[in-house]
């Protein structure tokens, strides 16, 4: 992608080969030490992250880890829950592993609804991603008190049709060998990302090349991106439903998804809310799920952790106020 770049803009990809170099030798803090454990079904649990009240869980994609909703502590989703009079979990889905054979579906019956009702009440969902789009489905088989999704795609059909084809061509390429892993590598899935904005990650690393090296705007960026390249690949089950039956045949947009004997459908009989960034590559806003828009001047990523997130913790207070219904 620089190589492509820097065919015509040489000064913005030198810049980013700087960056990159300046990425790679970044200094790395700790993990921050995990939460209590509130719940837990087999590998995903529910941790703990303070407040009282109602419950909400915050539910993250299952493609990277569930850090991006608690950053650090400037920038914690999870926190900022916990600040608006409720009770703040947040899912980890655990190792991959150990949910080798489970189908995205799967993941919604048999991990993320009987960690549900293990809460002394139907709780608020928070979903990110394909998070949201695992939230909706879990209104259809549980009790749920409210549901509000982040950047969460819901018709399929509605991606651009050039990004809906390259996945289906790097699957084709990649299926024989995740077979043989029984999962999706994070690489594979990364690179997919890449390649729905190639421009903005070179330009993301030439600036980075241009932030001072100790200040909290260049750290931020490391955890940053740290997060996007790492995490659990993802079960092959779950990549082919995603790719085949979700980008393929926009399953959940028809209302033929199903888990088990039922299908999901967006028509949930609770209040729902749908966060979208006006400026998402990943998911567009137009694939959103039916229900009330608040659309954020934000890309997929910067509407949470952002100078947007204020705009998106207004929304969510005020639609997680019990008076809202």
């Amino acid at each position: 992608m620089v190589r492509l770049v820097g065919e015509r803009d040489p000064e913005t990809a030198r810049a980013a080969l700087d960056g990159l170099a300046k990425y790679a030798r970044a200094p790395r803090d700790g993990k921050r030490e995990p939460k209590p454990i509130a719940a837990q079904v087999e590998p995903a649990v529910l941790r703990d992250h303070g407040g009282s009240g109602p419950p909400v869980v915050l539910v993250p994609s299952l493609i990277n880890p569930p850090d991006v909703l608690d950053l650090d502590e400037d920038v914690s989703l999870a926190s900022a829950v916990a600040g608006m009079g409720r009770r703040s979990l947040l899912l980890d889905w655990g190792a991959a592993r150990d949910r080798a054979d489970l189908d995205i579906g799967g993941h919604v019956g048999k991990l993320l609804v009987p960690l549900l009702t293990q809460l002394d009440e139907p709780p608020a969902l928070v979903g990110y991603c394909l998070g949201g789009t695992m939230t909706i489905a879990a209104a259809n088989l549980t009790p749920v008190d409210r549901i509000a999704t982040i950047a969460a795609p819901w018709r399929f059909s509605d991606y651009p049709e050039d990004s809906r084809q390259s996945l289906l061509e790097l699957w084709r390429h990649a299926r024989q060998a995740a077979a043989s892993l029984k999962a999706l590598p994070m690489e594979v899935l990364q690179a997919a990302f890449w390649s729905l904005d190639p421009a903005r990650t070179v330009s993301k690393f030439a600036s980075f090349s241009r932030l001072h090296e100790k200040g909290a705007e260049a750290r931020r960026f490391v955890v940053l991106e740290d997060w996007a390249n790492e995490g659990e690949a993802l079960p092959l089950p779950a990549a082919r439903e995603l790719i085949e039956d979700f980008f393929g045949a926009d399953l959940p947009g028809k209302g033929e998804w199903r888990i088990g004997e039922r299908a999901m459908t967006d028509a949930i009989p609770v209040p729902l809310l749908n966060c979208t960034a006006s400026k998402d590559r990943i998911t567009p806003a137009i694939s959103a799920p039916s229900g009330r828009r608040e659309d954020i001047a934000a890309g997929h990523v910067g509407m949470v952790v952002g100078s947007a997130r204020g705009r998106l913790h207004e929304a969510l207070r005020a639609f997680l106020d019990p008076a809202c219904r």
